[in-house]
Parts: C-alpha cells; structure tokens; sequence
C-alpha cells in the first residue's frame, strides 16, 4: 500500500476502530445529507459531526461525492435481487405482488437510519446530483419492467399498452406512499406503522388492493374486446 499524506491518512486509533470510524462518518453524513442536501452539507461539518478528522473521508470514501454515493445506498442494505423470480411463469400474481411489496415494507422495520433515507431520497428528487437518474434506470426501470411482464402473463396481454403501464404505476404507488409518507401516517393514525406487525398487516392488504387491481382491470378488458372487434 502507498503512503498516506496527512491529508488522506485515517485517524490514529487502533485498527478495530476503523470500521466504527467509517460508520460513525456513515451515520453523521447521512443525517447532515438529509436535513441540508449535498450543496450545503460541508465535509468538515461531517468530519466534526462523527469526531473523525477531515482526511477521513478521503480514506474511507475518495470525496464527498463518494461519501454521498454510500449515503444513498449503503444504509438501506443490499437489495434482495428477486427480479429473475418475476420471470417465472409458474410464479402466482400473489406471490409477485407479496414480493413486490415486502421490498417497500421490510426497510420500514429498520429504524432512523432507513428514516434518513428516505428524506434523503426525496431531496434528491428536488435537488438532483444525478443519482436519482442512476436509482431509476438500475432498480426502478428493471422491476417495473418485471412486473409489467407478470401483469402482461396474468391478463393475457401480448405487449405492455398505456393501461398496463398505468395499471404498473398504480400498484406501485402503494408501496411508494407507504415508504415517503411515514410521517404523514403517524401523524394521522400512528398505529398503522408502530410495529413490525402494523407493518406486516399493511403490506397484506396492498397485496389484496392490488389484486382487486388487476381484475378491475381484466374486467374492463374483457368488457372493451367486442367494441373493438367490431370496430
């Protein structure tokens, strides 16, 4: 390994702490992040804010654009990569939709850290960086695309149309809801999202709301075929 210049050397403490270090300037970021945006967030205030020196961040992260990058993704955990799952023919509508929702529910048992995501997140939607265009072509496009493929089998549809597109969307948007408004729902009515159990009976009924979806939808189909037919 290279030597290291004052400027990227990490603080001086024992090895075992490192990692402690590393997550202390995590925390502190993220926390600074959300409340302030990327612009107006300093990496001395970070530094001060998680008690590490201003190098520190050089080390762990490259910069602060590195350090923001692991913000955005790193506190949320690893994906479970379930996609190739919506593929499968044998999979039941149900199970895609269980699947599906659990991917919005399960991060809402993690506590503040997946709090200050969230807003985080939200910012990045009004004041970009470009990370949001990354978030929406590597994980939104691809389920989206996925479960446009499960509705397309189950409805018996040979190419995605406006109305699957919208069906897609309106599905999805429990989940959303469920995830950007938590303050909004505890507001209201706090028991809905006060235990992983509130959580669990949500998740349940968007699966059924979204069921009920889909057969409206398969309903209004059936109902357009012999007008179209006989047009």
């Amino acid at each position: 390994m290279p030597a290291m210049t004052d400027a990227t050397a990490p603080p001086a403490r024992a090895d075992a702490d490192t990692e402690a270090a590393r997550q202390r300037l995590l925390m502190a970021a993220l926390r600074l992040f959300a409340e302030q945006g990327f612009a107006k967030t300093s990496v001395r205030e970070i530094a001060a804010a998680a008690q590490v020196n201003v190098g520190a961040i050089s080390y762990y992260f490259g910069d602060k654009q590195g350090l923001y990058r692991a913000v955005f993704t790193e506190p949320m955990g690893s994906p479970k990569d379930d996609i190739v799952l919506f593929s499968d023919p044998a999979m039941t509508l149900k199970a895609a939709l269980q699947g599906l929702f659990l991917g919005y529910a399960l991060p809402l048992k993690e506590g503040e850290a997946v709090q200050l995501c969230t807003r985080l997140h939200m910012r990045e939607m009004v004041e970009p960086t470009g990370l949001w265009a990354e978030e929406i072509d590597g994980s939104f496009r691809p389920y989206h695309e996925a479960l446009l493929e499960v509705l397309c089998r189950h409805l018996q549809v040979p190419t995605p149309d406006d109305d699957l597109h919208r069906l897609a969307f309106a599905i999805v948007s429990q989940g959303v809801f469920l995830f950007i408004g938590r303050d909004v729902i505890h507001a209201i009515r706090p028991g809905l999202t006060a235990s992983p159990q509130a959580i669990d009976d949500w998740t349940a009924r968007m699966v059924d709301n979204a069921l009920a979806m889909v057969e409206v939808e398969r309903q209004r189909r059936q109902s357009v075929r012999p007008t179209e037919s006989t047009a």
